[in-house]
């Protein structure tokens, strides 16, 4: 289903909250209410923290791409190995998915590789209603020679699945789990957004963003069922309904990468310049839109512990 672009003029307050972030994508909100995203040109996991600004959460090495809290406090990480575009990091490290144990503490690898196949570069990962760890795999952004791309899910005692190899690959991006437990997700290559049963692994196509080349990255899910998907060359989100069909487009930011709720409200990050060098910019942001919908909400979940 190709959809066609809808622009409503927003009614909600939306807020500048950081500037001067490199590469800010994957946020999360911790319990006690602040903002953490990763900024994977510095290799860290940031945090914001209203009235104080941005710190250091986690150093993580490498270029982390996103990050969940876990059950016990903890946070997880997807780790790409140490790039964005033709960037590449001062400490490059190994594909994985790491945990950061408490606020300080420097990022732990806790998996390099599921089903035998070893990881290219997570990018994006929540946790499930069952509690196991559901996170994407596509490798480095190359369309002309592309990686393959996965789908994999990490169970609490530490094993694996192998869910899905999209071929040809599509670069998955952001993934999210709706309220019956079903996993989906925003391709890049593509533009498509689509959906697995983890019980079938059958794969449904819900939808292809509008314009002509969308770059889709991250995305969100309201309690209504919609899907807040950012798209890095798009401006904005565009909000799809459950069925696939286009409910409307928020404009935001200028390189929107990612998105998450906090009850009624949405933060989004937003990378600020395109990853087409290999010095790092640092024109990152982080934005507050209030009172959008309510949003599902998160499940917790800890691999290991």
């Amino acid at each position: 289903m190709q959809l066609n672009k809808k622009e409503k003029k927003m009614k909600n307050e939306l807020e500048l909250l950081a500037q001067g972030l490199g590469w800010a994508e994957g946020p999360a909100v911790l319990p006690d209410g602040r903002v953490c995203f990763v900024e994977t040109y510095r290799s860290q996991v940031s945090v914001w923290e209203r009235g104080k600004g941005v710190s250091r959460y986690s150093y993580t090495a490498g270029g982390p791409n996103s990050c969940v809290v876990g059950g016990t406090g903890e946070m997880y990480v997807c780790q790409n190995g140490g790039t964005t575009g033709p960037w590449r990091a001062d400490e490059m490290v190994t594909p994985s998915i790491q945990v950061i144990a408490k606020e300080g503490a420097k990022a732990e690898i806790i998996c390099t590789q599921i089903d035998g196949v070893n990881f290219n570069g997570p990018n994006d990962l929540v946790f499930g209603k069952n509690g196991k760890l559901y996170f994407t795999d596509p490798g480095t952004y190359r369309p002309e020679d592309p990686q393959p791309s996965y789908l994999f899910e990490l169970s609490p005692d530490g094993t694996g699945r192998l869910l899905a190899e999209l071929s040809p690959p599509t670069f998955p991006n952001g993934i999210a789990i709706e309220s019956d437990g079903s996993v989906v997700w925003a391709e890049s290559y593509t533009g498509m957004v689509r959906r697995l049963n983890p019980a079938t692994l059958e794969i449904q196509d819900i939808c292809k963003l509008p314009g002509e080349k969308p770059v889709a990255d991250g995305m969100a899910v309201a309690a209504d069922g919609r899907l807040f998907v950012t798209t890095v060359n798009g401006g904005g989100i565009d909000v799809i309904n459950r069925d696939g069909s286009y409910d409307q487009f928020l404009k935001i930011g200028l390189i929107p990468t990612n998105c998450v709720f906090s009850g009624t409200d949405l933060y989004m990050t937003d990378a600020g310049i395109l990853a087409n060098s290999t010095d790092p910019s640092m024109g990152g942001q982080l934005w507050l839109l209030k009172d959008v919908t309510q949003g599902l909400g998160t499940w917790p979940g800890s691999i290991g512990r």
